[in-house]
């Protein structure tokens, strides 16, 4: 199995959409309000445009709104999608490592630590910084091993992440720090100590997603020599 095909993998198992059903060609996500990753379609085999009505109503029947995730190779998908009036949004770009590339940061001891369940705080600082029950219930129900992560600096909770393990993969998501405590090394604390979960609980592999447009997040994965393996966008249509 190649790289990319890897991480899409990891992205579905370490943040699960509520449900998801085979329409055609097509993968239809109920996201249960955990977002457009778990709401998005995406296809599975060859379509016509005409089969673009079949998943189109799939997911009207959900009450979702029209959403399609396109990945680089679809270029056909693509273009039939933007031909029907769906804009392109949120371009994602992919970044990996192994493992060993992040275990090299060395946090100060409890600068950062791995729990499960979220603490309390965890969840408040998530609902705070826009990650509310939703997709807190996304992180709740995947499978496997999983940790959320606090930061603490200043003697205050600091940040948060959650990271979870598909195969071999680590994937961190919702990496989030305080307004106040940002451009003070929590971001590299949280990779540093989710780098040595993984790597205890088996991951050999480290990836993380991110809009493309979240500069400051896209430089920290850069600056940790993590690469860039891959992208992916959304397809939107705006309802009337």
């Amino acid at each position: 199995m190649n790289l990319k095909q890897t991480l899409y993998d990891t992205i579905e198992a370490t943040w699960p959409a509520a449900e998801v059903a085979a329409v055609g060609n097509w993968t239809i996500r109920n996201g249960a309000g955990g977002g457009q990753r778990v709401s998005a379609c995406t296809v599975n085999g060859p379509v016509s445009a005409e089969d673009i009505s079949q998943a189109e109503d799939a997911m009207l029947a959900l009450n979702q709104g029209l959403l399609f995730m396109v990945r680089e190779d679809e270029k056909e998908l693509d273009r039939m999608l933007a031909e029907r009036g769906y804009r392109e949004h949120d371009p994602v770009v992919m970044y990996h490592c192994p493992v060993e590339t992040l275990t090299k940061i060395a946090p100060e001891r409890l600068a950062a630590f791995p729990v499960w369940p979220p603490l309390a705080i965890i969840n408040e600082i998530w609902t705070e910084q826009g990650i509310g029950a939703g997709r807190q219930a996304v992180m709740a129900r995947a499978k496997g091993p999983k940790a959320a992560i606090l930061a603490r600096q200043n003697d205050r909770a600091a940040g948060v992440a959650y990271v979870a393990i598909h195969g071999t993969t680590a994937m961190l998501h919702a990496l989030e720090v305080v307004p106040e405590q940002r451009r003070q090394g929590v971001a590299v604390n949280i990779m540093g100590v989710a780098a040595n979960w993984a790597q205890d609980n088996g991951a050999t592999d480290f990836s993380v997603i991110c809009v493309r447009d979240n500069l400051p997040a896209n430089r920290l994965y850069a600056s940790l020599n993590m690469e860039n393996v891959g992208y992916y966008h959304y397809r939107i249509k705006d309802q009337k």
